[in-house]
């Protein structure tokens, strides 16, 4: 099981997936806005969402755990 993390701190804007469905290496998987700008945050290995950690709208530290894959 691997877990996809921020990588600045900012609110969750986007979330780009639901439990359950196929990522591959490099997608992107949820959307962070930090100081106005929109921050894609991608998948680093393939797999699938066993859960989500987070929802749209709450606000994330860096190195934060966002979902779960397996």
């Amino acid at each position: 099981m691997s877990k996809i993390q921020a990588s600045m701190a900012g609110n969750l804007w986007k979330i780009v997936v639901q439990e359950g469905d196929q990522v591959e290496s490099g997608q992107d998987v949820v959307i962070l806005e930090s100081m106005k700008m929109e921050i894609p945050i991608a998948a680093e290995t393939s797999g699938t969402v066993k859960k989500l950690l987070k929802a749209e709208g709450d606000f994330v530290d860096e190195g934060e755990d966002l979902m779960e894959l397996e």
